[in-house]
Formats: C-alpha cells, structure tokens, sequence
C-alpha cells in the first residue's frame, strides 16, 4: 500500500471503530476476565485496542522503517504510557491491536520475555488475528488472555492465601 492511501486509511479511522469493534459491554466483560486472571498470578495484564496510528509514526514509514517496526514502536509506546513496564515482578504483557493494519503486537516485561520464546508469543499472536480476521474480537482476545494467563500461571504463580494489590488497571484501552 502507497504511503499515502496508507496515511489517509489511518486518518479515516477513529475511536468510533475500536468502540465498534469492543463495545462497552464486551470491554466490562474482558476487564473482568483480567482481573479474574490476575487473581491466579503475580503478573499484569493490559489490552489496548487502537483505531489507528497517529502520523507522527506514519511518516516514519518507508524502506528501511517498514510497517511491523512502526507498529511495534506504537505497542512499546502504550507499554510504557501504561506504566506495564513498572511492575513488581517486571512480569507485565500488553496485548496490542491495531485495527487499521489488522495488526496485533505483544510486549512483555522482562522477567516474562525470559521465560517466554518469541514462538510461543507467535502462536498466540496467530491464533488472535485468526479470530479477529473472523470477525470474533471477544472470543479472539479471550482465548489470548486465558493463553497469556496460562504462560503466567505456569512462571508467576500467585501464592496461596497472599492477597497482593493490583498494580495496574484492568480496563480495556480503547483508542
């Protein structure tokens, strides 16, 4: 896609779309999944649904900056906008979609980025955009999350008995 069709297709697009693609109802439902999956680790979880890039990262697209480095630069911006970084046990991940590239990106802190292969994120990377191609936003980012949960349980275990505060909001970011 040229440079500019792409710029006027992000331009086109706003919060209108990602309040069409998660409603009010569904973001109640999968914030209370991320609490409820909160509740099994010591990890944080963060979903932010974004319409579409703002064009100070558009323009930054051509040869050498290509399209996933672009998106990957806005899913580290939100990761640290949204403080995912400044967790206790540096164990947060940040589930990312922009819908105007159909693209998906996940950032995980580092103690988690250890434990995890880039394969295993793929997979589940994968699986989403299957389910989001289909048109299943909240089945797709459910299977995700309980995904992503399962990856945290297994390395971040919650103590039994140990109530720990929520570091961070289990809010759905829509932009």
């Amino acid at each position: 896609m040229n440079k500019l069709l792409r710029i006027f297709k992000h331009r086109w697009m706003d919060r209108s779309d990602t309040l069409r693609a998660v409603p009010d109802d569904m973001a109640e439902r999968l914030a209370r999944r991320v609490a409820a999956s909160e509740g099994r680790h010591t990890g944080e979880v963060r979903l932010c649904v974004e319409a579409a890039l703002p064009l100070s990262y558009l323009w930054r697209l051509g040869p050498e900056t290509g399209l996933p480095v672009v998106v990957r630069d806005r899913a580290l911006t939100w990761f640290g906008r949204l403080r995912v970084w400044d967790t206790e046990h540096n164990n947060g991940v940040l589930i990312y979609v922009l819908l105007a590239e159909h693209a998906i990106e996940f950032v995980a802190d580092r103690a988690l980025s250890r434990r995890v292969s880039r394969a295993q994120w793929q997979a589940i990377v994968d699986r989403l955009a299957s389910r989001l191609r289909a048109g299943d936003f909240e089945d797709g980012l459910t299977q995700a999350l309980e995904e992503v949960s399962a990856l945290l349980v297994e390395r971040f275990p919650a103590d039994a008995g140990t109530v720990r505060p929520n570091e961070l909001p289990d809010a759905v970011v829509r932009r």
